[in-house]
């Protein structure tokens, strides 16, 4: 995501989606709502825009299907969620957030997360609410070039919310159709609790977006939280070197972290990475290159 690389329509509509999700979180927390709340909503507004790689607008797998993965996690009670494979619901994090609270398990994957989701009453839709015309032609485009296991171009597209609500509670929570062209249910760390995704009050919140198969070895979120809890680094200073180890390894991606005193960070080493933060002070922000 250099600068050229997007077109203006692309530019427009990322940023245009991140100041949706950032306002919808922003609005639960300004009426004393729960972190948790706050990044389900968020995920939720970037879920339903197809301009993201979540929900509708998800990438389609090798066989031409839409394969959705998601988790959740809440700091305060270290209780987690997370589901793979999922073909029907039309908000993936909402079922990731159903397994946590309605359910004695972590993780649902396929067949099974699609039946504990018609039990919860979620919405359910047929899978082609989540095709779109430029996923399937990303699709076409790595089956005809015939490069790879999977897109060698790594355009990674989680989306993810972390957040703090006025208690001090933090809350992390990820989404993702996962890699275009994707082959035998592979299940990158999105789903992964405490790779893609972790939440702890004794240290951060971490949601995270990239190569899945590195941050799956390095279990790069809880490896943060663990890095701010046992080290005493900053929530700056323990992505970075997280992060670092990870380039280190030969993966790419990128974190977003809070912790529970309200600081807000990320780190990436990929030419840009879709960010934005609100803070209780009225102050939002949108990003996508390296240089802003």
């Amino acid at each position: 995501m250099t600068r050229g690389k997007l077109s203006a329509e692309q530019d427009g509509a990322a940023r245009a989606g991140l100041t949706k999700a950032l306002e919808a979180g922003s609005a639960i927390l300004k009426d004393g709502g729960s972190a948790m709340d706050a990044v389900s909503a968020a995920i939720m507004v970037l879920e339903d825009d197809e301009h993201f790689n979540a929900g509708r607008g998800a990438v389609f797998t090798y066989k031409g299907v839409n394969e959705l993965d998601a988790s959740i996690m809440d700091g305060k009670t270290l209780g987690a969620g997370a589901v793979t494979g999922a073909r029907y619901t039309k908000n993936p994090i909402l079922l990731a957030r159903a397994v946590m609270e309605k359910s004695p398990h972590v993780m649902l994957s396929r067949e099974g997360a699609d039946e504990f989701s018609r039990e919860q009453g979620l919405e359910q839709v047929n899978p082609d609410y989540f095709a779109t015309p430029e996923r399937w032609r990303q699709l076409e485009e790595l089956k005809a070039k015939k490069l790879g296991w999977y897109d060698v171009d790594l355009k990674y597209g989680t989306v993810g919310a972390v957040a703090v609500d006025s208690e001090g509670n933090v809350a992390a929570g990820t989404s993702t159709g996962g890699l275009t062209g994707k082959r035998w249910g592979r299940i990158g760390d999105s789903p992964v609790i405490g790779a893609g995704n972790y939440a702890d009050n004794r240290a951060c919140g971490v949601s995270a977006t990239g190569a899945g198969e590195f941050f799956i070895r390095l279990g790069v979120a809880h490896e943060i939280c663990a890095r701010m809890r046992m080290l005493g680094e900053d929530a700056k200073m323990a992505s970075n070197h997280v992060i670092k180890e990870l380039g280190l390894l030969g993966g790419t991606g990128g974190v977003i972290v809070t912790a529970p005193d309200g600081t807000a960070t990320f780190a990436f080493n990929t030419p840009g990475m879709y960010r934005g933060k609100a803070t209780s002070k009225g102050e939002k922000s949108v990003a996508i290159y390296g240089d802003e």
